[in-house]
């Protein structure tokens, strides 16, 4: 009998797996993978739920999925029409947190990958990596996977990450790489007084007013093959100053840029410091930088996995998948360093919505999708 991914993504809704909580998800998937002959070890780290799981001989060619069973909170519960945590499913769509972003995906890999074991047994080794802190700050969920697997020796050949990726209908895009991220967090400390009598102050806001213009005055490139324009944008600006005739001692800003294969987390931080640098000189204000890079961008080029994936997305949905960049992070951005990389889900319209939502035929179409991805790749 073949494993319904649909039901095991709403018993899957039903554990409150809020993150940093584990909520019972992966120990049910734990308990289905087991059953079907899956080595299962759980790779906890700091308090954050991960499981691994493997079918197969170790060093064997290997195909890997990866996901999350992690949820973002529900909320105002009462904003809900259906409970979020209750799986139901109404006329053909199943209903609650997780649905689309994505233990629907998680689901359907899982389900695909059992089937497939029992019933075409391939020559070769599927690897499951599943994490509880994709929502989070990722420090302690596939990182920590990775790490362990790094130190027992566990590798995969290829990854397909099970986020959602298609913006309207099932089929129209998988992602083949994503922009990097980063923040810069920039004090600027100058000399507190009267509005009146600027010249015995110095305006930290003028300063850190220059320095945005800067940043800002120009796009930082226009593109490149598989990518479109970096941007930079800032979204916080704070001096915490009550008094309109006061010039404030310190003021603060923050600025995010998602950044294309043109640039580095290092590249644009020197290039941050230094445009601080003259602003620096020139008005006086000591101007500080503290950068965090969330992820790198990375790209995996167009060849046989990537055209495998899209062979198995067309057949099935009859759309030939854009190769796309777009987006924001995944945990894609930790896996690229471990072995090729891709992202193919379900359509993400609802994710972190109230009433997150996902047709249920989606679900088993993904199913068929990875299934073909697996024939195909240890035909």
């Amino acid at each position: 009998m073949s494993l319904d991914p649909v039901k095991l993504t709403a018993d899957l809704i039903r554990c409150p797996s809020v993150t940093p909580f584990e909520g019972g998800a992966l120990q049910l998937l734990e308990g289905v993978l087991g059953a079907a002959g899956f080595a299962c070890t759980r790779v906890d780290r700091n308090g954050i739920p991960n499981l691994f799981a493997r079918w197969g001989e170790k060093g064997a060619k290997t195909f890997g999925f990866n996901g999350h069973t992690d949820v973002v909170p529900v909320g105002d519960a009462a904003a809900w029409t259906h409970d979020p945590f209750g799986g139901e499913i109404h006329d053909g769509v199943l209903w609650g947190r997780g649905a689309t972003d994505m233990k629907s995906g998680v689901a359907a890999f899982v389900a695909a990958a059992v089937d497939f074991v029992l019933q075409t047994p391939p020559e070769g080794a599927i690897v499951l990596t599943i994490t509880g802190d994709e929502e989070g700050v990722g420090h302690d969920g596939t990182r920590a996977l990775l790490d362990w697997m790094a130190t027992e020796g566990e590798a995969m050949s290829v990854c397909l990450v099970g986020e959602p990726t298609c913006p309207n209908s099932m089929g129209e895009m998988m992602k083949i790489g994503r922009r990097g991220s980063m923040t810069f967090y920039i004090e600027a400390e100058g000399v507190q007084g009267h509005s009146a009598y600027p010249h015995r102050a110095k305006n930290p806001l003028h300063a850190l007013v220059d320095l945005l213009h800067r940043m800002t005055a120009n796009p930082l490139d226009n593109g490149t093959e598989h990518f479109d324009a970096s941007t930079l944008q800032i979204t916080t600006i704070d001096c915490g100053n009550p008094a309109n005739n006061v010039i404030p001692a310190k003021a603060r800003t923050t600025v995010n840029i998602r950044f294309n294969d043109s640039h580095s987390g290092a590249s644009l931080t020197q290039w941050g410091e230094g445009l601080a640098r003259v602003v620096e000189a020139e008005t006086g204000v000591r101007l500080s930088i503290r950068t965090e890079i969330s992820g790198e961008s990375f790209l995996t080029p167009p060849g046989p996995f990537v055209e495998l994936v899209a062979r198995a997305v067309e057949a099935e949905t009859g759309l030939k998948p854009e190769l796309s960049t777009s987006g924001g992070t995944s945990d894609a951005r930790f896996v690229k360093d471990h072995c090729p990389v891709l992202e193919f889900g379900l359509v993400g319209q609802t994710m972190h919505q109230v009433d997150e939502r996902i047709e249920v035929a989606q679900i088993s179409q993904l199913k068929a999708i990875y299934t073909r991805c697996l024939r195909d790749y240890f035909a």
